[in-house]
């Protein structure tokens, strides 16, 4: 008789994983669009790096991925909490074991044998993406709705603060994308996983 393999990602889990994947590289690409109506560096994003086409679409498609990417991952955050899940993978984090993990990475000694466990870079990597996530839309609503959020403003430094926060939270969010995808590439085990859940 042929045993089934386990269980790595229910559905649910690769459903809010896929929409937050989309949510975020719509987010990316049309907040670089409006990025570019007013840099707050002295540099612009090229054009073809863009979405939205001009300030107005841009504005559209990052609003409506903003509300997907929240109501998404709530739901994300929800699942995660009441499954279990997140305690079970994401926790508990030691500096030790990361500073271990770390150096196993960077020597190219860290195995991936079990796919199903995070090591602890991992938990590391994937409870900040979730921080700067949280980070990214409480700074873009600082900006978005800086009248009606004067305390969120504030917290943020004020509306020009607000804006570098947004910017440095989504250029974390671009850092961790590309690591993301380059360790997908080296363990592609991964990414099946992520598709079939096995």
């Amino acid at each position: 008789m042929k045993t089934q393999s386990v269980l790595i990602n229910p559905l649910w889990m690769r459903l809010t994983h896929w929409v937050n994947a989309i949510a975020v590289i719509i987010m990316i690409l049309s907040g670089w669009r409006i990025y570019n109506a007013s840099p707050i560096f002295a540099f612009r994003i090229p054009a073809e790096l863009t979405m939205g086409g001009w300030l107005g679409g841009a504005l559209q498609w990052h609003f409506a991925a903003m509300w997907l990417l929240v109501l998404n991952g709530v739901a994300y955050l929800m699942l995660n909490v009441a499954t279990g899940r997140f305690r079970r993978k994401l926790l508990p984090v030691s500096v030790t074991g990361f500073i271990e993990d770390a150096k196993a990475a960077l020597t190219g000694h860290l195995t991936h044998d079990d796919i199903s466990k995070y090591n602890t870079v991992q938990k590391v990597a994937y409870l900040a993406i979730i921080l700067d996530l949280v980070l990214l839309v409480l700074s873009g609503i600082a900006v978005w709705k800086s009248v009606q959020f004067p305390l969120l403003r504030e917290l943020m430094g004020g509306f020009d603060n607000a804006r570098v926060v947004h910017f440095f939270a989504m250029a974390f969010a671009v850092a961790f994308l590309i690591v993301h995808l380059v360790m997908v590439a080296l363990v592609p085990r991964t990414l099946v996983a992520m598709v079939r859940g096995r």
